[in-house]
């Protein structure tokens, strides 16, 4: 029967729809077009960086300049090319069917971000978001990722108290005013943290203003310690 399927529906590339050998795979030509972080990056927000991989931990201009509320970050591809498309038809494509395999990159480049009872806890859409939207798509990463790392998610912790506006033409100081109190704990966050370690879970990360929103909003919790863990990164260059 699985024979049989297969021959009907064989496996598709999740970019272009080409065939492929594996289920939830990329083509050869999208492979290519997909730009993984790999080789060097700065621990604090995983943005890749120029240069050989060396044992000390290395961190960004930016976040040598800004103190940021959590501990490690790391991000699975850059957001351009075909990891921007991928992302975009994430969140506005309704393809949920690629939240398993993005996951999947995902989890390739957490452990070090992972501690035996960490919680994984999505980056919270505004109550109008979603109704317009009708999923959280940080939400439903960070739902595919606790099964493939074995770890709970909560994804109630935070909520987003209030609506913000488009970060997209912003400075960065623009931006951390954007997010300024716009993320709560939840009533009974603490009861469900109790102290333990937090990973965030966002589709993109830019400037980092809206994890350190999360991040402080965990931390008034009593999160013992807060990492951030994202599908894509805005680089340096963009």
């Amino acid at each position: 029967m699985q024979s049989l399927l297969r021959i009907v529906f064989p496996p598709q590339c999740i970019a272009c729809g080409a065939m492929v050998e594996r289920d939830f795979g990329l083509c050869g030509t999208c492979w290519r077009d997909t730009p993984f972080i790999t080789g060097l990056v700065c621990d604090c927000c995983g943005v890749p960086l120029p240069g050989d991989v060396v044992d000390d931990l290395v961190h960004c201009d930016t976040c040598m300049s800004i103190a940021r509320p959590w501990q490690s970050g790391r991000a699975a591809v850059q957001y351009k090319d075909q990891g921007r498309s991928l992302v975009l038809a994430l969140k506005h494509g309704d393809r949920l069917d690629l939240a398993k395999p993005l996951a999947g990159w995902m989890s390739g480049v957490a452990e070090p971000l992972l501690r035996e009872d960490t919680v994984l806890v999505p980056i919270p859409a505004h109550p109008l978001r979603l109704i317009k939207r009708r999923y959280n798509q940080a939400a439903v990463l960070s739902n595919a990722l606790s099964s493939l790392v074995g770890r709970p998610t909560i994804p109630d912790l935070l909520q987003r108290v209030r609506q913000t506006a488009s970060q997209d033409d912003m400075t960065l100081e623009q931006r951390f005013q954007n997010m300024a109190d716009a993320i709560k704990p939840s009533k009974y966050g603490a009861l469900k943290l109790a102290g333990r370690p937090v990973l965030l879970v966002d589709d993109v990360v830019t400037s980092g203003a809206t994890m350190a929103a999360a991040a402080e909003a965990c931390h008034a919790l009593g999160a013992r310690r807060v990492d951030i863990l994202s599908l894509a990164r805005v680089g340096k260059d963009a």
